[in-house]
């Protein structure tokens, strides 16, 4: 994580691209938030304050460019201000083409609005989850450790404080909501080793029954070293071949004769090549032949082949021991992954349950949301990947911001 980048998804990590059923109205929000969690550290509330101040950053961090003016958020439910930047800085329509209408203008604000909001509001509500499962496992993240990283990534972000400071002018930024997601991604650092403690055990058995599985895996099939020509017709290839013959080298041959550009730049060399991977003729031939014979002319569609083997590399097949650690490796990343994963539908399934929004602030981590349609691809809920991953990610086109 860099101070620059400000993570709207925190809980990326902790969100499956799945829909579950609504069951209940959850706990009212109160009149100062729009959503509120039960259950967890505090009131659970996100406030509108924090939500306002986080809409603001995710405004400027989403597309101002360094320098310019802060980004205005959209103003639902009219739009007025946000149709009147627009307009203000829309650039003028080329010749013949039509203006932009207020309609279509306010049509644009409303799914900036929304799009904020859902990253906005993913986050915060992310972050409660986290916070609440760190509290319920008995997972703190002391002061220091904050300090420590807040010290560290301040420094390699911005070595000079002038930069720093420009960056919390800019982004609406303070340093308590840095800090805030430092601790928070602590928390689910500690969480994730927590729950993979253990799970990378491997026994020999395991480990054998995979290789007797996969052999194929761990072998390197037989490769041959070439010499090439390529013409377009027979006589052309006789007469290439007699040349070589004669005590030409190939490399003056190839120039001469071959059509095939790849391997005439190379002096005719193709090296490493593996059953399969030539037109069949060729193939048949070069796998059939002895080392250091030319032979041919060989017909194929590309045209006619001179060739010679000139190495011979055998199939080579790693021993059960040989592919041990390798297999150790991934049986132990797979358990690993397993007990994450069911940590993940366990934990979304618990939160989402605890999780209330306000109209106009539904989002899919709520408990009182739509459930999505199932006749298109899976869409990943809010801030979330498909497959769960280690570390937070940010969504496509935001930059990084922690919580308040």
């Amino acid at each position: 994580m860099s101070l620059t980048r400000l993570p709207l998804a925190l809980g990326a990590f902790f969100v499956l691209a799945i829909g579950l059923l609504l069951s209940g109205c959850g706990e009212s929000v109160p009149g100062n938030g729009v959503a509120k969690v039960s259950d967890t550290v505090g009131d659970g509330v996100v406030t509108t304050e924090d939500f306002n101040h986080w809409m603001t950053i995710a405004a400027n961090r989403s597309g101002q460019t360094p320098g310019s003016d802060p980004i205005p958020v959209p103003d639902p439910p009219n739009y007025t201000k946000c149709i009147a930047n627009k307009k203000k800085t829309a650039p003028k329509p080329a010749k013949g083409q039509p203006t932009t209408t207020d309609a279509q203008y306010k049509a644009q604000c409303k799914q900036e609005w929304e799009g904020l909001r859902d990253q906005v509001l993913g986050f915060l509500l992310a972050a409660q989850w986290v916070k609440g499962e760190a509290e319920e496992q008995n997972i703190e993240v002391s002061e220091k450790d904050i300090d420590k990283a807040f010290a560290e990534q301040k420094k390699q972000a911005f070595p000079k404080d002038a930069d720093y400071k420009k960056f919390l002018k800019e982004s609406g930024s303070t340093e308590e909501d840095i800090r805030f997601q430092l601790e928070v991604e602590q928390l689910q650092q500690k969480l994730v080793a927590k729950i993979t403690k253990g799970k990378d055990k491997v026994s020999n058995q395991e480990i054998a029954a995979y290789y007797k599985k996969n052999q194929a895996q761990f072998a390197t099939p037989e490769s041959r070293d070439l010499l090439v020509i390529l013409t377009k017709t027979k006589e052309q290839a006789e007469a290439a071949k007699k040349a070589l013959d004669s005590g030409d080298s190939w490399a003056a041959v190839a120039k001469k004769y071959s059509i095939d550009e790849a391997s005439k730049d190379q002096g005719g060399k193709l090296a490493g090549v593996t059953k399969g991977q030539q037109e069949k003729a060729l193939d048949d031939a070069v796998f059939a032949a002895k080392k250091d014979v030319t032979g041919g002319p060989i017909k194929t569609q590309f045209g006619y082949y001179v060739y010679r083997v000139t190495k011979i590399t055998k199939k080579d097949q790693q021993s059960l021991k040989e592919a041990t650690p390798t297999i150790k490796s991934l049986l132990a990343s797979q358990n690993q992954q397993k007990a994450l994963d069911q940590f993940v539908k366990d934990y979304r399934k618990k939160w989402k349950e605890r999780t209330n929004c306000k109209d106009d602030y539904v989002i899919q981590d709520c408990k009182n949301a739509k459930a999505p349609k199932t006749n298109t691809a899976t869409t990943p809920a809010q801030g979330g990947t498909e497959t769960p991953q280690p570390t937070p990610a940010a969504p496509p086109g935001a930059q990084t911001t922690p919580a308040k």
